[in-house]
């Protein structure tokens, strides 16, 4: 059922999720001011262990088929798909392996309409409007990151990964360090208000549950499917922006030629096409753009668009099965880097690195990658903030280390 805007203002998102942020709600943003914002879960699947059984995710896929479902992969997930991986790093957050779950009520702004999805949804998205605004009060407390690893780990760390490059086990590996902060309590919704400002990302992410809070602002997509066309959009390759207008066109221009970000980029564009091709209808993989410079708000990134058909009869847990965890977080081959990864890293990834999207009631999917994200756990009052970056042959240590502390800033101002 459509519906005209009954607010006719662009912060529509910021007017509902005020009124909501305190039940189980997810909401996902989109350009031009379109999200979708879900609350009530009526059921959901919750996966704790470090491994579990596709089949019941494909069982709970199925109950709830025709309808929209909503779901979080951790990276974590990689131990299941390939058994000869491990996870035993601390886990701060402690976030369930997979959650899935379907809203009892959820609308769509789109293109200037709304959709309404369940039977009482419309009355409960009238009740929703005539309630007050939350109050909001102070965005947070100031919150003081902690850097798990220190410079000078990190920068040994990154010689170590390079000889791994120089002795051929590896290309490239995304190498993540985490940021942390304890008995911090947490205004989520308003945090991640004022994260969106400062970010205005494409595929952003507020869920809240009984458990925890996941406020990402990600730039990137992992996969989307409509119809029988998959689509992958892996980044690799970032610059600063500049509040300069000649010098920003100047870094941007400089990130488009860099041979190393280039190359970053080009590697793992090929492993997505090789991670397609496993479910592709044969000789449908295609690179529709290679290295494509897109800006947001705080960066310049180089992103690139690979694609396939598959087989209209290939199941959801089939598609995560090839192509999870997202090479752009893993690196190249991808089984080799992740176990690298494990090795050099001092915290478990958890659900950065994962993916958060929905279902649509036709099949049709869209997922993030979990990047630029505050994971809040609500028990134990820990936050989370991870970053990386992809290491390759020619990676300065201190550059590297830079890009990381420059993809936190945005995430340190919003605790500010």
């Amino acid at each position: 059922m459509q519906q005209p805007d009954p607010f006719q203002n662009e912060n529509s998102w910021q007017y509902l999720l005020s009124r909501i942020a305190g039940e189980n709600c997810i909401l996902l943003t989109g350009e031009n001011s379109d999200f979708i914002l879900g609350w009530s879960y009526k059921d959901e699947i919750k996966v704790k262990e470090n491994k579990f059984d596709f089949d019941l995710l494909d069982s709970f896929l199925e109950k709830y088929k025709g309808e929209f479902i909503f779901g979080c992969l951790t990276y974590d997930l990689k131990n299941t798909i390939e058994p000869t991986l491990k996870s035993s790093n601390n886990d701060l957050i402690q976030f369930p392996l997979i959650h899935f779950f379907v809203p009892e009520h959820l609308v769509e702004f789109k293109n200037n309409v709304w959709e309404f999805y369940g039977d009482e949804t419309k009355n409960a998205f009238e009740k929703l409007t005539a309630l007050p605004e939350l109050q909001q009060g102070k965005v947070t407390n100031p919150v003081l990151l902690t850097e798990k690893t220190t410079k000078e780990e990190y920068i040994q760390h990154v010689n170590k990964i390079k000889s791994e490059i120089q002795y051929g086990n590896i290309y490239e590996l995304n190498y993540c360090v985490n940021f942390e902060a304890e008995q911090t309590e947490l205004n989520s919704s308003a945090v991640f208000q004022k994260l969106q400002s400062l970010t205005n990302a494409p595929f952003s992410v507020y869920l809240n549950t009984e458990e925890h809070a996941v406020l990402c602002a990600s730039p990137e997509r992992f996969i989307k499917k409509e119809n029988n066309k998959i689509i992958s959009q892996p980044i690799k390759g970032t610059a600063r922006r500049s509040q300069n207008k000649e010098e920003d066109i100047q870094i941007k221009e400089e990130l488009r030629i860099n041979p190393k970000e280039r190359s970053e980029n080009i590697m793992i564009t090929d492993l997505v096409r090789n991670d397609l091709s496993k479910i592709a209808v044969k000789n449908s993989v295609q690179t529709e753009e290679l290295c494509g410079v897109y800006t947001f708000k705080t960066v310049h990134q180089l992103i690139s668009t690979i694609s396939c058909e598959t087989d209209p009869k290939i199941n959801f847990s089939s598609v995560i099965k090839a192509l999870f965890p997202m090479g752009s977080m893993t690196g190249a081959p991808k089984i080799a880097a992740m176990k690298i990864a494990e090795e050099t890293e001092k915290f478990k990834r958890g659900l950065y690195s994962g993916s958060i999207g929905y279902i649509r009631p036709n099949g049709d999917f869209d997922f993030n990658v979990v990047i630029r994200s505050i994971l809040h756990n609500k028990k134990s009052k820990t936050i989370s903030c991870s970053v990386g970056s992809a290491i390759t042959i020619n990676s300065d240590p201190e550059k590297e280390y830079e890009e990381c502390l420059l993809k936190l800033n945005a995430l340190k101002r919003a605790l500010e």
